[in-house]
This record gives structure tokens, C-alpha cells and sequence, in this order.
């Protein structure tokens, strides 16, 4: 977290980031086992069109990514637009997993929800393997962090908040048949999901599911409240 920069590693999350922040693309590393073809064509336009350097360089490669297969990378500084007022909103609540970080923000961009507040602590949406695991999504995001939920309350005080809850009072198909905008879904921890205070927090919303489980993923249940919403 201390870094000013970050890595998108592996030759898509590397073109996502020439695509979406090319501004903030330092530098680009290949490896000299790439094979040659479209990806590593388009990396070469875009950092040419976008005056960025490319380095070969095996040794960096395979030290960032911790193995030999990890065939480009993209040296990108940190760095995140605010999120707007009058979109959707999805606040992750302390998410701890980069997986499960990384694929609810791709989902995220699949749905069409482009802001992401998180709550802290939380894993770093800036880790490589955050980014790796968005396939580069994060980029186009934008990703702000909050201290505490009160914070980003502050922020914007006059959403309407849906927060996922194991015991919410609305089950989902009910809660979709009348959204009141601009909105905020809200997914807790993947462990202990979101606090009882919750409950108090807008109009709390359940996924009903059969009792063979006792609760979905994170990123599972983020990706089914963003598609349901998104209608």
C-alpha cells in the first residue's frame, strides 16, 4: 500500500490498463518467451500511441508474478477518479479476499455498476492480484476507500441503501420491483458478513437460497444483487 504504483500482470490485464488508464501506464515488461501474436501486436500499438516504454525483462517477470509464466505486465501508477453522485453504488464491507475482491469487481463492470466504495480494513483493490483477478476490470472502475461505513455515509447522505443481509426483511425479487434512485448495494465480509447495525441501514435486502448451504459467496452475491438491479 505504501507503493505509488502498482502491476497488472499477464498480457490481458496489461492491455485493460493501456485501454482504460493509459496515462498511467509507467512502463510495460514482456517476457521473452511471449509468443508473438494479436496480444502482444496490440500491447505494441498502444504503448506506441500512448508513448509508453516497453523492457524486456524475464528476471522482473518472474519476481513480481512469483512464477515463469507471467508473460507481460504493466507498471501502472495508483490513482482512482471519485465516485459520482448520480450512479449506482456498490459498497464491499471490509472484503478481505484479492480473489473475491478481484471478481466482484469484474462483475461489477459486467453489470454496469462503476462505483465501488470500499470500506476498510480490506484487502488492497491496488494488489496485483486484485487486479489479476478482475482480468484487468478494476481499471475502469472507480474505486474509492472509506475508513468506516459512516464515512462514506457522510459522502452521500441522500442514497437509498439495499444492504445483503442473511436476515433481511425484503427477499430480493420483492425489493427489485420498486428501486428508489440513486442507490447503494451493500455486501459484507466474506466471513461474517455485514453487522446487525446494518439491519437499520435502509431497506435490508435477503437472497433466499435452500438450507443445503448457510450462505452464498461474496462474489456470488454481489454478482446476483448487481444483476437483479441492474434491470
Amino acid at each position: 500500500r505504501a507503493l505509488d504504483y502498482t502491476y497488472a500482470l499477464g498480457i490481458f490485464p496489461a492491455l485493460e490498463a493501456l485501454k482504460s488508464r493509459p496515462r498511467q501506464v509507467r512502463r510495460v515488461l514482456v517476457s521473452s518467451g511471449i509468443a508473438p501474436g494479436e496480444g502482444l501486436a496490440r500491447i505494441k500499438m498502444l504503448c506506441e500511441q500512448h508513448g509508453v516504454r516497453v523492457e524486456n525483462a524475464d528476471r522482473a517477470l518472474a519476481r513480481i508474478a512469483g512464477k515463469d509464466n507471467c508473460f507481460a505486465a504493466a507498471v501502472v501508477s495508483k490513482g482512482s477518479p471519485p465516485l459520482r453522485d448520480d450512479a449506482r453504488h456498490l459498497v464491499l464491507h471490509q472484503p478481505m479476499d484479492k480473489g473475491n475482491l478481484g471478481t466482484v469487481l469484474r462483475s461489477a463492470l459486467g453489470f454496469s455498476f462503476m462505483d465501488i466504495a470500499i470500506v476498510t480494513p480490506a484487502a488492497d483493490t491496488n494488489d496485483p492480484h486484485v487486479i489479476r483477478a478482475s482480468m484487468g476490470a478494476a481499471f475502469s472502475l472507480r474505486i474509492w476507500e472509506y475508513d468506516d461505513f459512516l464515512e462514506y455515509r457522510a459522502a452521500f447522505p441522500l442514497r437509498t441503501l439495499y444492504p445483503f443481509m442473511l436476515d433481511g426483511a425484503r427477499e430480493l425479487d420483492t425489493a427489485v420491483k420498486r428501486i428508489v434512485t440513486p442507490y447503494t448495494l451493500i455486501v459484507g465480509n466474506e466471513g461474517s458478513g455485514l453487522p446487525a447495525s446494518f439491519q437499520k441501514e435502509g431497506l435490508p435486502v435477503r437472497i433466499p437460497h435452500s438450507e443445503a448451504i448457510d450462505s452464498l459467496n461474496l462474489s456470488v452475491a454481489a454478482s446476483i444483487g448487481m444483476y437483479a438491479f441492474k434491470q
